[in-house]
């Protein structure tokens, strides 16, 4: 059931136009901002335990289609912020809330889009995970659905909002490195044999299966496919380039002052663990941005080796005058010449739940940080990259089009079919 047809049988048909979400009421900064988080499992208790403490912030809803989880995670909330949000279990009825006015989704991959672009036309803001996307099509009509409600759509790229890094952006900007031709990423996460569940099994009587695949293509209930484990399978999730690999890819195209590449190749495969892991443990992608004037790597691997621990999780940038590596979210250095001297080098904490709340109070998206257009790109380079290994060639890409230029089968792979009544609509009628 679509959320526009479950709001009409719900709570009456004029909830269900489009014209709901020109009716979101405007926040001043004394009012309060009530938030439901959908998604509790994981990544959803950063999104609580960072938004509650913020001034005239309420989390009021916790939403996930395992009661037992969100049960659980509600009472830990309790004893921490001392109230209890309400448990609910379909976020259709959460959307359906006139009293909410974010909604913040950490669900898997394949739901973020959807539960987002439900979001928007139901008159809420929206702080979306990464990936904000499961596909690259996907993100065409998160985009203009985000446009055409008048939303604040946040991606979840937390070193959007650490001074730090900004500052470090902008002296790469001022040619401290002179001329930068070239972007590395490096994701080294230890991830371990995956454990060896059967194939098939029953659904916990607290899980609502078949919501939980939502959009997704139908599996039987499996712990292979669930809580974390969703990552490494092509239905849910996107590998590691689209998991811990978002932040980088974002980070990539931000230095290098880049969109998506004009040529891209990848190259891996499983070469540690005999499971059934889909994603490819080890992962190379080459990239060519601008027609050849710049260049992007990415590798991806168990863990880090040789004088890389500082970016085991980060990124490298090359100029002419030397290299600038971004540690994490928070941390820069510049080295400097064929020596490696030592340059500038800063932290500072990330600041991107209070950088959202400030773009839902002010309606301007030019203050956001980590806006829906760059959640598109930064998505959009990991699906490209987990394309090519999977097609095992190089492509072409025109970004304009939005299409491959050189392969017919791979342009299939940039959406994907959904299940009845969880359809992402395409952007013209989002």
């Amino acid at each position: 059931m679509q959320r526009r047809t479950f709001v009409k049988s719900a709570a009456g048909a004029a909830l269900a136009s489009p014209a709901f979400a020109a009716g979101a009421k405007v926040l001043g900064a004394n009012d309060t901002i009530r938030v439901a988080v959908l998604g509790v499992n994981g990544r959803g208790q950063s999104h609580f335990n960072g938004l509650q403490p913020l001034d005239n912030v309420q989390v009021t809803h916790f939403v996930d289609p395992d009661l037992e989880i969100a049960r659980q995670r509600a009472g830990e909330f309790e004893k921490k912020f001392g109230h209890k949000p309400e448990v609910v279990q379909d976020l259709r009825r959460v959307l359906d809330n006139k009293d909410i006015d974010v909604v913040t989704i950490a669900t898997p991959n394949h739901w973020h889009t959807l539960a987002a672009i439900w979001a928007c036309q139901a008159g809420k803001d929206v702080y979306v995970e990464k990936p904000a996307t499961h596909t690259f099509n996907e993100g065409l009509s998160l985009v203009a659905a985000a446009k055409k409600y008048n939303r604040i759509v946040q991606h979840g790229v937390q070193l959007r909002s650490s001074e730090a890094v900004q500052e470090a952006v902008q002296k790469m900007r001022e040619g401290i490195i002179g001329d930068v031709y070239m972007g590395r990423i490096n994701i080294f996460k230890w991830r371990p044999k995956l454990e060896d569940f059967p194939a098939k099994a029953t659904p916990p009587s607290t899980l609502d299966y078949d919501l939980w695949v939502g959009p997704g293509k139908y599996r039987p209930y499996s712990k292979r496919h669930v809580h974390y484990n969703w990552h490494w399978t092509w239905d849910y999730g996107n590998g590691e380039i689209g998991n811990q690999g978002i932040h980088e890819t974002d980070m990539l195209q931000w230095g290098l002052d880049v969109g998506l590449p004009t040529k891209i190749t990848s190259m891996g495969g499983k070469y540690l663990w005999d499971d059934y892991r889909e994603t490819p443990e080890l992962l190379s992608t080459l990239m060519e941005f601008d027609n050849g004037k710049k260049f992007g790597e990415v590798a991806v691997r168990f863990w880090c080796s040789n004088h890389e621990t500082e970016s085991a999780n980060g990124n490298l940038f090359y100029g002419s005058e030397g290299y600038l590596e971004i540690s994490g979210y928070t941390d820069y250095a510049f080295y400097f010449g064929r020596k490696n001297e030592p340059g500038p080098k800063g932290s500072a904490p990330t600041k991107h739940f209070e950088n959202f709340v400030d773009a839902v109070r002010s309606r301007k998206t030019s203050d956001q940080n980590g806006p829906v257009e760059t959640a598109h790109s930064a998505a959009a380079l990991a699906h490209l990259g987990n394309i090519t290994f999977r097609r095992g060639k190089v492509l072409e890409f025109d970004s304009a089009a939005g299409r491959f230029t050189n392969d017919n089968e791979a342009n299939q792979m940039l959406g994907k079919e959904y299940r009845k009544g969880f359809e992402v609509p395409p952007p013209n009628k989002v």
